[in-house]
């Protein structure tokens, strides 16, 4: 399916019915891989419409030259949001630099965000990067991607890449993405923290992002959850998809008794 918001035409897919939820993948994938690790989070709950984007420059979605900064993609992001939701505040997750996103959403209009989730999140002023280590397989299979993707190098692990994540690489816009990147710093929200349901998920051997900024987010958000998740590195969502689950499901429930 297509939406024009604004110049772009955001190509998305989407599963279920009831409350929108907006789930953002990172850089240099599609809506391939989110889909992948969030739909078997959402598997059983009722009531939520599970939502996909392509992000500008990615997947099916074209990154027209009128786009030249992290703040014009997130423009395109609400403009796409106010379209496909028909302006019911929606849910939004984010993966990567898709969290990225989806905490400057939710600073800029936080009124109009039902929930946050931020996974492994590409964040301002990372620090404390952790080495990449292999905690289980032998670190000989796969490619050089998946090699520094994946802490678990299993054949489960590397067919989840094959499968999900490796295909974007073909319909990634290089150009464009560079061209977004030289102003990669997306604006201040303005007035106080997103104070909505809140949860935040790293992996503590995260050697993209690492974990202590995330961590650092405890503070900033009033009802926010965090979990630091031990063999788990960037690629979290593949590699513990059960804990995910249980995550998804508590941070749901707080969005329900909030109304």
């Amino acid at each position: 399916m297509e939406i024009r918001a604004g110049e772009v035409a955001v190509h998305y897919v989407e599963h279920g019915a009831g409350r929108p939820a907006l789930v953002l993948h990172g850089a240099g994938v599609d809506h391939r891989e989110t889909e992948a690790c969030f739909e078997p989070a959402f598997d059983g709950v009722a009531g939520v419409r599970r939502i996909y984007p392509d992000l500008p420059g990615m997947g099916r979605t074209a990154a027209p030259e009128a786009l030249r900064s992290a703040d014009d993609v997130l423009d395109t992001l609400i403009g796409f949001a106010d379209e496909v939701t028909g302006g019911t505040a929606p849910l939004l997750i984010g993966h990567s630099a898709g969290a990225y996103y989806a905490q400057a959403f939710a600073a800029k209009r936080p009124a109009q965000v039902a929930g946050l989730a931020l996974v492994c999140p590409l964040l301002a002023g990372l620090r404390d990067v952790p080495e990449h280590q292999v905690v289980a397989g032998s670190g000989e299979i796969g490619d050089d991607d998946f090699r520094s993707y994946f802490v678990i190098q299993t054949p489960e692990m590397l067919e989840r890449y094959e499968r999900h994540v490796a295909p974007a690489a073909a319909l990634v816009d290089e150009a464009a993405l560079e061209r977004i990147g030289e102003r990669w710093t997306l604006a201040p929200g303005h007035g106080p923290a997103y104070a909505g349901p809140t949860l935040v998920v790293a992996g503590r051997l995260d050697s993209t992002v690492g974990y202590a900024a995330a961590a650092d987010l405890v503070d900033h958000y009033p009802r926010a959850s965090l979990a630091v998740v031990d063999d788990a590195g960037h690629a979290l969502p593949h590699e513990q998809p059960q804990l995910l689950r249980a995550l998804v499901a508590e941070w749901l429930a707080r969005v329900e008794r909030r109304g």
